[in-house]
């Protein structure tokens, strides 16, 4: 039904050459690449003109947009007016694009673990839609047809992106991710402001504890996640100085209830807030395959890497692109003894973490979302 309404629509909805449409995560949120670059393209008079959509799967304010729901029949009329698409996750299969129209996707990460054509049939099936390994290529093929630009955060992206979705380098733009360049930007006074916001203490050693899911664990809802963690064995060895922050991948359905006794000790912020705030307000990363960990190196804080489960995950699922650990920006632990001592006895090495953001984010100057309004909007 909606493949034919799309395409009965081409024919009446003429392309609007000032009509931006944006979606972060297939509607789940005001996030990610697209929300730096909405951004910075309403900071800039260049743009003063130009109508800029939101699709949202829970209708929020936007400051400066139009929010339209996902999967409504205004939002599929903005799809097809739109001159420009601004999307960071491969899209539904049904959506069709004119010939006049520019699909921008900037994805949401740089990948440790392998993508698409890069991943070998492990018998598995995918998502919660039940795909096999061939139909979740498909997918991708799908929408990466589609697209007319790719951001790309690092020349490592550059070469996996290339090949695990099948697109000519000369459609990729190496600009380094728009959406880091708040944590390039940060300072002692954005920390503050943002606990201020969220009502952290300020004394506290915040660690955030963001890990991912993994592809065979998932129900009717979504992917599930299984929390390998002893909250109370890591109260008991931090102590009362320490504040953990736990933040799921924005995937991960289930939810997570911290016992009454703990409260004070765990938070936890929704899997659809934005991942920014969780990296200003903590001093320290715990996660296990997520690309978070790319990211938050841009603040030049300790990164704890918690892989219980690394011979299933590398052997079973996924597999890797990076050598692990020599070419992570620290060790793994597979116990939680092992990462609780690490931590509480401060073993970090910066030396390897400056080594490692001169490989992966030495294109993070603050000026991303410029660079890429600059390439695609012109």
């Amino acid at each position: 039904m909606i493949p034919l309404l799309l395409y009965v629509m081409h024919f009446f909805v003429k392309t609007d050459d000032q009509l931006v449409l944006f979606s972060s995560f297939n509607g789940k949120g005001y996030l990610d690449n697209p929300k730096a670059i909405f951004e910075a393209m309403q900071s800039n008079p260049e743009h003063k003109n130009y109508q800029l959509v939101w699709g949202m799967k829970k209708l929020e304010h936007i400051k400066g947009a139009k929010v339209v729901k996902q999967r409504s029949l205004a939002y599929f009329y903005y799809l097809v007016k739109a001159k420009y698409w601004v999307f960071n996750a491969k899209m539904p299969e049904y959506y069709v694009k004119k010939d006049d129209q520019i699909y921008l996707q900037t994805w949401h990460g740089t990948p440790l673990k392998r993508l698409a054509h890069d991943m070998t049939d492990t018998g598995i099936t995918y998502y919660r839609s039940q795909q096999s390994y061939q139909q979740m290529l498909a997918s991708y093929d799908k929408d990466s047809q589609l697209w007319d630009y790719l951001v790309s955060p690092n020349s490592f992206s550059t070469e996996v992106f290339s090949s695990a979705f099948q697109v000519p380098k000369e459609k990729l733009i190496e600009t380094g991710y728009p959406r880091n360049d708040v944590l390039s930007q940060a300072d002692d006074k954005s920390k503050k402001d943002i606990r201020e916001k969220y009502r952290m203490p300020q004394e506290k050693t915040v660690i955030l504890y963001a890990p991912t899911w993994r592809d065979n664990d998932y129900g009717l809802t979504g992917y599930t996640f299984k929390l390998e963690v002893d909250f109370h064995k890591w109260q008991k060895q931090l102590g009362d100085g320490y504040l953990i922050v736990f933040k799921p991948h924005y995937l991960i359905s289930n939810q997570f209830e911290i016992p009454s006794d703990l409260t004070e000790f765990v938070q936890t912020l929704p899997a659809d807030s934005d991942i920014n705030d969780a990296y200003l307000m903590s001093d320290m990363l715990i996660t296990d395959y997520s690309s978070v960990f790319f990211d938050y190196a841009n603040l030049k804080q300790p990164i704890y890497f918690y892989m219980y489960d690394m011979a299933a995950y590398q052997d079973e699922l996924r597999g890797f692109y990076l050598d692990v650990p020599s070419d992570l920006p620290n060790d793994i632990s597979q116990t939680e003894d092992d990462l609780l001592t690490k931590i509480t006895t401060e073993k970090f090495d910066y030396e390897r973490l400056a080594a490692f953001n001169q490989r992966f984010n030495q294109l993070q100057d603050g000026k991303a979302s410029e660079k890429v309004i600059k390439e695609v909007f012109r």
